[in-house]
């Protein structure tokens, strides 16, 4: 679906989802204090850059097929829109915080899309996407993983034991959701992630390609690109969306 554009009933969707959330209650699940603030500078480039990634899957992904959202919130609404609107997906976004859950279900509920508050190993498969993002890095889970991820890691307090510790945890994670991705299939996930999902791919010996484009988000600090799980075609280096 090479320019491929979303619809306007996608666009008048993803206008009124943002329009219905409760922004004062999300500040809460997001921010320790300045919750308000948060949502006021961060509303308008959560939707507008969501909707370039739910963009570009459109190019990607194919009608009908089924999309497993690990850890989403509101950072994906528009592409979760996007997907089931536009290409009548089935898309089961799974997400651990239950009041985010419920605030996210309320102002979704005229739409055909409900998040879960569930681990999202728990989603039954055949998946021909995957989004996992701003999940393996997670600085709040895996401390000691992030730290040494983004170069931040002192070697006086560094905890190698917590570290593999981590390690082996996301690696559980990426291949319980993994297992469920049909190949060739699509992953999205950020820059940083990129690493745990070609050490799973180099382990099961399946070809993968990282797509050369990337795209910035607003609440993630790294950008989102595009690995075709399955593909032969070589590997390819990133480049900045612009």
């Amino acid at each position: 679906m090479t320019g491929a554009r979303v619809s306007a009933v996608s666009r008048r969707a993803i206008a009124r989802v943002f329009d219905h959330l409760d922004y004062a209650a999300l500040g809460k699940v997001y921010c320790y204090e300045g919750g308000r603030d948060f949502w006021r500078a961060k509303r308008e480039p959560c939707r507008r850059l969501g909707s370039q990634i739910g963009t570009a899957l459109l190019a990607r992904l194919k009608p009908g097929g089924r999309s497993l959202y690990v850890g989403a919130g509101v950072a994906e609404l528009p592409a979760m829109l996007i997907e089931s609107l536009d290409l009548h997906r089935s898309v089961l976004p799974y997400n651990l915080r239950r009041r985010e859950v419920a605030l996210l279900n309320r102002a979704c509920r005229a739409l055909p899309l409900r998040f879960y508050a569930a681990d999202a190993a728990r989603a039954s498969g055949p998946f021909d996407h995957l989004w996992i993002v701003s999940v393996l890095n997670d600085p709040e889970r895996f401390p000691q993983l992030a730290a040494l991820s983004y170069g931040r890691a002192v070697p006086v307090t560094f905890d190698a034991g917590v570290f593999r510790q981590e390690r082996n945890i996301v690696r559980v994670i990426v291949n319980r959701c993994l297992s469920k991705l049909t190949v060739p299939g699509l992953v999205t996930t950020s820059t940083e992630e990129v690493v745990w999902i070609a050490d799973w791919c180099h382990r099961h010996s399946i070809p993968y390609l990282v797509e050369r484009t990337y795209y910035p988000t607003a609440l993630v600090g790294d950008p989102v690109c595009f690995m075709r799980i399955g593909s032969t075609r070589g590997r390819r280096q990133h480049r900045t969306q612009g």
